[in-house]
């Protein structure tokens, strides 16, 4: 009976209540999932919406007041930028200071990287189960994405603390700190963490459990579409760093 129950349970618009259990019993969860009948990205994505604002929101807040007393945080590999692109950025950090640049631009930027990068992992993960055999619907794809994301909520939060406590934005996201040169390697580091980690663990769950792949399959999935990810917006970024001295601020995940 608690089984037939389980199969005809629809999802709820507004699932608050699953964030903790997603992230701390994912095989149960997604098991359940697995059962329902509309689509459930719309709470975990709200989620995140909400707290790439808070960390756009500090974040603008402290570059402000660091410009006003005069401290300008400088790039991790700053000593190895030529005297033109440290010229460059200095006249660039000059010309940013407005309201429009602290807050508005990096805000739209970060929701329009958020929600563009959900649909576009979901889609290439979901053409890639369906490659390896999975039979899983792209809103299936969505949920799964979605809800295996709230790690960087975790993170989004954890980084707010962090600055709110040292009174100055983060410099050196990720794993960047580990570079000891300018170029391409610390743009892909910067895009690494423990949390990127766990998002790819719930991944693996998840499409495991929806699209009934087996635990190889899904690996190989994942990592194939998440490493093209990672370098194309390492390449990026570095293009656009060696161009203008500046970096992409807000990846994907």
């Amino acid at each position: 009976m608690t089984d037939l129950s389980l199969e005809q349970k629809p999802a709820r618009r507004f699932d608050f209540p699953r964030l903790v259990p997603v992230l701390l019993r994912p095989r149960r969860t997604f098991s359940e999932m697995a059962s329902e009948l509309r689509a459930s990205w719309l709470t975990p994505m709200l989620v995140l919406t909400a707290t790439v604002f808070l960390v756009v929101l500090v974040s603008g807040y402290l570059k402000t007041r660091a410009a006003t007393i005069g401290e300008v945080s400088m790039p991790p590999d700053w000593q190895y930028w030529t005297p033109e692109m440290q010229n460059n950025y200095m006249q660039a950090q000059q010309a940013t200071q407005g309201k429009t640049f602290m807050y508005v631009i990096p805000m739209v930027g970060a929701w329009t990287s958020l929600w563009l990068g959900w649909v576009l992992i979901a889609g290439l993960l979901h053409l890639g189960s369906t490659l390896l055999g999975g039979r899983g619907t792209m809103q299936g794809a969505l949920n799964i994405v979605a809800w295996s994301s709230l790690p960087f909520a975790v993170r989004d939060l954890l980084r707010v603390i962090y600055m709110l406590s040292a009174g100055h934005a983060i410099g050196s996201p990720g794993l960047s700190g580990f570079a000891t040169s300018a170029g391409f390697l610390p743009q892909l580091l910067s895009r690494l963490d423990v949390f990127v980690l766990w998002f790819i663990v719930l991944l693996i769950i998840g499409f495991a459990i929806l699209d009934g792949l087996s635990r190889g399959k899904a690996i190989m999935d994942i990592v194939v579409v998440l490493l093209v990810l990672l370098l194309a917006q390492a390449g990026l970024g570095t293009l656009i760093s060696g161009m203008s001295g500046q970096a992409i601020q807000r990846p994907f995940f």
